[in-house]
């Protein structure tokens, strides 16, 4: 697969289990690298623990703990991730808004359904999270660094 293709992040092998391998990976901002991030509130990082299902491509075999390894996603499931998670919401807020305004809805309860639709929606996809497992999956590969 291309390079562009693909997102990648660099990662340590936390824990393995029977069915999957635990990568940890540090989420910096976008200052992380700044000269004055030790006295800037801006700046953060996040530790997240990202689970790689075992298969036969996630080199089960040759992974231990602590080791380092790139954590891959295909980018056009990153794509389709940034729909289901940012794109379709805001679309039903504004339609919704439209709608309870073109029906002469007050504006307090215009706004107060429609986020209600949008709660509802990110409920309706909590129901969905074992599908969207399964589609959106991780590989590694070990790190060269």
């Amino acid at each position: 697969m291309n390079r562009i293709d693909r997102v990648e992040h660099d990662g340590v092998v936390a824990e393995i289990s029977e069915s999957s391998i635990s990568v940890e990976i540090v989420s910096k901002s976008a200052c992380a690298s700044c000269h004055a991030k030790s006295v800037c509130a801006v700046g953060d990082s996040a530790v997240k623990i990202i689970e790689v299902p075992l298969t036969i491509g996630t080199m089960a075999a040759d992974c231990k703990v602590g080791d380092r390894v790139k954590v891959i996603l295909d980018s056009s499931l990153g794509v389709n991730a940034v729909w289901i998670a940012y794109v379709a919401p805001l679309a039903l807020l504004l339609a919704s808004i439209l709608v309870f305004s073109s029906i002469g809805m007050r504006d307090l309860y215009t706004g107060l359904l429609s986020v209600g639709v949008v709660a509802l929606y990110y409920v309706i996809l909590s129901f969905f999270r074992n599908r969207l497992s399964r589609i959106f999956t991780f590989s590694i590969e070990p790190n060269n660094q």
